[in-house]
């Protein structure tokens, strides 16, 4: 076990055995070693996708990664991709789903895109949200 892996187990195992004398403020999260583990094999989204650069399937670059739509469920379903936006040019925001994104040697790709495409496509516009979503036990009804 490498000594990350050992230390946050040590930690999460000590986490519950202390569940029972909480402080006010501190409580421990309720998530299993295993989602820790998975946690710590994963990536990071402003790492590995905000502000980098997309390419068509002729390496052209088309746009850049700017935010990510998350669903009511928890899952990422779409990117949020700018084009132009440099020179004096304004920007053109467009939602893409995120599964229509590839992946090859550590770039992001939109096969069949063109920049002329990207910018016909409609752009996309944040909705004006009023309230905190909601709680996951009211998604469930």
């Amino acid at each position: 076990m490498t000594s990350y892996k050992a230390v946050f187990l040590a930690a999460t195992l000590l986490a519950g055995v202390q569940a029972h004398a909480q402080v006010a403020g501190i409580q421990p999260l309720s998530f299993s070693v295993v989602q820790s583990e998975a946690l710590l094999e994963g990536w990071s989204a402003k790492k590995s996708l905000l502000d980098k650069s997309v390419y068509n399937d002729q390496n052209e670059k088309v746009g850049t990664v700017r935010d990510l739509i998350v669903a009511p469920d928890g899952s990422i379903s779409a990117a949020i991709i700018s084009a132009g936006g440099f020179l004096n040019v304004p920007h053109h925001d467009i939602a893409v789903p995120i599964g229509s994104l590839d992946v090859h040697d550590g770039n992001l790709y939109l096969p069949g895109a063109t920049i002329a495409l990207v910018k016909a496509t409609p752009a996309f516009q944040y909705a004006k949200v009023q309230s905190p979503p909601k709680p996951k036990k009211q998604l469930a009804h």
